[in-house]
């Protein structure tokens, strides 16, 4: 593991430092490709229904759209999740992962644990979600 400070902040990274967290994102990525495909197969249902059911009331209609716009909200998320895994795996290969991209700091080690895929110090993240 790498060394922290007294606040618990990652100080150095080593070679290998990281390995547990990479094998977590890979587990992650895994299951959300999976998810992603599930999805995109609800999504692919949903169209499909709703084209063999053109003369549906408008309420069937509604019903349909709701569907519709749900599972590509789900679809969006999980390409979000997808995509900040893949960044969160390129910082560990790049050996930036557990520094803030904002202010340049060391994200600290609790956080990552608990979200790998942090890009941001706690401090940024919450100037980031008050904007």
């Amino acid at each position: 593991m790498p060394r922290t400070d007294r606040k618990g902040a990652a100080t150095t990274t080593t070679e290998g430092a990281f390995e547990g967290i990479r094998a977590e994102l890979n587990t992650e990525l895994v299951r959300l490709r999976g998810e992603r495909e599930a999805v995109l197969a609800g999504l692919a249902e949903v169209i499909r229904d709703s084209q063999a059911g053109s003369g549906d009331d408008p309420a069937d209609s509604s019903g349909k759209t709701f569907e519709r716009e749900h599972e590509q909200a789900l679809l969006t998320r999980v390409d979000e999740a997808i995509l900040a895994t893949e960044e969160a795996i390129g910082r560990i290969d790049a050996g930036t992962y557990g520094v803030c991209e904002s202010c340049g700091e060391p994200i600290a080690l609790p956080r990552l644990e608990a979200f790998p895929r942090a890009a941001l110090c706690v401090s940024c993240k919450q100037r980031q979600e008050r904007r």
